[in-house]
């Protein structure tokens, strides 16, 4: 009896720690300082399954190639005209701020509401190819659960609903 009390302590313990790291804002993580559109390329994926990208196949050797791999948005209208429909659109969704807005480049940061993680997602126009590249990951672990492609996908539906 006396383990089972001292092992539901801990949990709680440690369940009350965790909450209060999320709280003061310990498990945001760094913005990371290589975002941004480099040579025609965003950021890779992460080696781990915690992020999507469409530019995923220019990177042969990461691992997680396949899995982060997402279709670029069309920009049929246009490249500024489309990401700024995609930043009033991610301006309207929960934990969403707004990191970097210019004409061909937007970077939103969405945070969880209890945890306290935050998610890279940058948007790029590419001119010549007339599509906007998108890259979203995890700051912090190593899996996202499928976080990251939701909402992706579901930026993607609001955008095709227009």
């Amino acid at each position: 009896m006396a383990i089972l009390k001292t092992t539901l302590l801990v949990i709680v313990l440690l369940a009350l720690a965790v909450g209060l790291a999320a709280q003061l804002g310990l498990l945001r993580g760094r913005t990371p300082s290589d975002l941004g559109a480099r040579d025609g390329r965003l950021k890779p994926p992460s080696t781990t399954p915690n992020s999507v990208s469409s530019q995923a196949a220019l990177y042969p050797d990461n691992p997680q190639r396949a899995y982060a791999a997402i279709a670029p948005f069309s920009a049929s209208e246009g490249g500024p005209q489309t990401l700024e429909r995609i930043r009033r659109i991610c301006e309207g969704m929960p934990g969403a701020k707004v990191a970097k807005s210019d004409p061909g480049y937007l970077h939103v940061q969405f945070e969880t509401r209890w945890m306290k993680f935050v998610d890279d997602t940058e948007f790029w126009f590419d001119p010549r190819a007339g599509l906007i590249h998108v890259r979203s990951a995890s700051r912090m672990g190593r899996n996202d659960f499928g976080v990251n492609r939701a909402r992706v996908e579901a930026i993607r539906a609001r955008l095709e609903a227009r």
